[in-house]
């Protein structure tokens, strides 16, 4: 983003409406009487963490006195550069959103339905979603979240309306590590034995973890989390936790971002970690973030199938636009390093743009099912990804396929990783030089956008390709 196009956003005070003593006070707002109501079932709440959400799908903010809530409707302010960071929390002064422009403080303001209890002291810790505007009161363009809002009012705009469910795969891994210095997976609480080899859909190894994972699903019922259970996954200590079906798109990601905070605490009161990096290990499967999406019209059908019950056209343009948007996204399914290290033949893992039907080896799956639950289930992107970016991502897929005529390659029958496809970039650089030239991202996301996340990006990958691995010592220090 240009710095010039920043510099008006100084920071702004916000008045309270004033009015007469003598006559009756206005009633409470939706945010006076979501707070009344939480501290009647809460009262012992003594802070509240105000939360943003950066481009890597962190969050950062503070710590307040739960006294802070009265006002908070009001605002409280956090500098537009926290969008700008990298994945260390450095602002990354090339984008020109930081001391270029005096770094200004924006307003920010509570998003309804995101104040719960935190998993670390759910009696006495409040957690609460922000959202970020600009001093003329419009989204901040750069806040992820606000891009996704800008993409989705596009596709209703269309008379349609996506009804979206998100998948997060991810980790339990020991805090020590082995006698090579490589994570572990944890011991069961339950045994005291460490699992070393698959147990996909083991019900025996939930078992095994059933404190911490019924933990989860207690505390996600407090914050209101809309999860489905847990399934062990393709690797020891790995597991999926999915969310239920929504038409509120904003909210299935602040819940999915929710979720991960949750577990990552909990995690943590286990004396464990929990980890949603792509790839944590060498030799098994990734974690990723799989989406389900669909499309309705006013009265609740579903769009993506015909009158037959078969393939709609609106599926196959939906189909056809994401595939072709497929490796100009890949810099945002796939944010990091370490998230190219998960796409892998035999790993579970799509490596190229492929659709198919009840196929777990494409890009874009069919699931099985009546015409009330076709959908696609797009599985590129990385556990590690931004879940805003992402599903920004697949509505613009959405929207390119509807735009133009593009061609639908034919779906794949058996092993789609055998089979001739359009492969995806297999670097974070390359990734990042793809996003640069698209030019529907940067119409359906925004050029600005997509201008200061590339930056950030490319900086983070400089950052990492600077640094001297254990592994180079070893293989070249002697014999060089």
């Amino acid at each position: 983003m240009q710095a010039e196009s920043l510099k008006s956003l100084s920071p702004v005070t916000a008045i309270a409406p004033e009015y007469n003593d003598s006559i009756t006070p206005p009633a409470p707002s939706k945010f006076e009487q979501e707070v009344a109501e939480y501290l009647a079932r809460y009262p012992d709440t003594q802070y509240v963490d105000v939360l943003l959400t950066d481009l890597n799908g962190i969050f950062r903010g503070k710590r307040l006195p739960v006294s802070a809530l009265d006002k908070l409707e009001a605002g409280c302010f956090f500098p537009g550069s926290v969008f700008a960071m990298d994945f260390r929390g450095n602002v990354v002064e090339e984008t020109g959103v930081g001391q270029d422009i005096g770094e200004p403080d924006l307003p920010c303001f509570p998003i309804a339905d995101t104040l719960v209890p935190s998993a670390n002291d759910p009696d006495n810790v409040a957690q609460l979603l922000l959202t970020m505007v600009t001093e003329d009161e419009q989204p901040f363009p750069l806040e992820p979240r606000n891009v996704l809002a800008r993409v989705w009012e596009q596709v209703k705009a269309r008379g349609l309306t996506p009804v979206v469910a998100l998948e997060v795969e991810f980790y339990l891994v020991d805090r020590e590590r082995d006698d090579t210095g490589c994570l572990q997976p944890p011991r069961s609480p339950l045994t005291q034995k460490r699992d070393t080899y698959s147990q996909v859909y083991s019900v025996d190894n939930l078992n095994n973890f059933a404190d911490i994972l019924a933990e989860i699903d207690g505390l996600a019922i407090q914050q209101g989390l809309p999860a489905d259970g847990a399934v062990a996954e393709a690797a020891p200590g790995q597991f999926e936790i999915n969310l239920n079906h929504t038409d509120d798109v904003l909210a299935a990601c602040d819940q999915a971002l929710a979720l991960k905070r949750l577990i990552k605490l909990v995690a943590e009161q286990h004396e464990m970690d929990a980890t949603f990096m792509a790839k944590p290990y060498e030799e098994h499967a990734g974690s990723g973030l799989h989406v389900h999406i669909s499309v309705v019209d006013e009265n609740g059908t579903n769009l993506f199938a015909d009158a037959e019950g078969e393939d709609s056209p609106l599926l196959h343009k939906a189909l056809s636009g994401m595939l072709d948007l497929m490796s100009d996204s890949m810099a945002l399914l796939a944010p990091n390093m370490n998230s190219f290290r998960r796409f892998q033949p035999g790993m579970y893992v799509p490596t190229q743009a492929s659709w198919g039907h009840n196929n777990r080896t494409v890009a874009l799956r069919i699931p099985c099912g009546d015409e009330d639950a076709r959908r696609i289930e797009y599985r590129v992107a990385g556990a590690d990804a931004n879940p805003y970016l992402v599903m920004a991502t697949i509505l613009a897929g959405l929207l390119h396929g509807l735009d133009n005529e593009l061609p639908l390659p034919e779906p794949v029958i058996g092993n789609g990783m055998e089979q001739i496809g359009v492969p995806f970039p297999t670097r974070q650089s390359e990734a990042l030089q793809v996003l640069e030239r698209s030019e529907p991202l940067k119409r359906y996301l925004g050029e600005d956008f997509i201008e200061v996340y590339r930056i950030c990006k490319y900086d983070e990958l400089l950052a990492f390709e600077r640094q001297i691995s254990d592994i180079e010592l070893e293989w070249m220090l002697k014999n060089a």
